[in-house]
């Protein structure tokens, strides 16, 4: 092989490598990683977050009333004494979530995920439960008991009964 031709070869092959690399940290530049975000003692009633990932992020004594969080990765999030009075959480990933203190009245949890949350002193009075995995949540025994009252369907996603995650008689 001529030796003009393969350092011609070398040099494209050495640019189209270069381009590729410069093309590749240009994309990181854009999209940036996902962030967690701090809504703390915000006032965000009726705020669609429906299908967001809002993982780890903070709505701490935020009021959060009738806004829509259906089918949104909730993961790691702290909702510690915030107002969720019909609140959607059909659908929604709640695991290892704090919802210590918060008021979910009315709220909507159908087929969610609370796996792993905390929740003592969570208030879930008139909450449609119907499918929601509350497996190894920690809460109150009376509220556990109040749930079971209401309690029924598996969740489509873990496949495991509400009853069952309850340890409802």
């Amino acid at each position: 092989m001529n030796s003009g031709l393969g350092n011609r070869i070398w040099k494209s092959i050495f640019a189209v490598v270069l381009w590729g690399a410069i093309a590749f940290s240009v994309l990181l530049a854009i999209v940036p990683p996902a962030v967690a975000l701090d809504y703390n003692k915000e006032s965000l009633i009726e705020t669609d977050f429906s299908g967001r990932d809002l993982t780890d992020s903070s709505f701490s004594h935020a009021n959060l009333r009738s806004s829509n969080f259906s089918h949104s990765n909730l993961e790691g999030v702290s909702l510690f004494a915030a107002n969720l009075d019909s609140a959607n959480f059909e659908g929604a990933n709640l695991a290892s979530a704090t919802l210590d203190s918060a008021r979910l009245t009315r709220a909507n949890l159908k087929d969610a995920i609370l796996e792993g949350a905390f929740a003592a002193n969570t208030k879930f009075d008139g909450a449609v439960i119907d499918g929601a995995d509350f497996t190894d949540v920690l809460m109150r025994r009376d509220v556990q008991d109040k749930l079971c009252q209401v309690a029924k369907g598996v969740n489509p996603t873990t496949g495991r009964a509400t009853r069952d995650t309850l340890f409802c008689p």
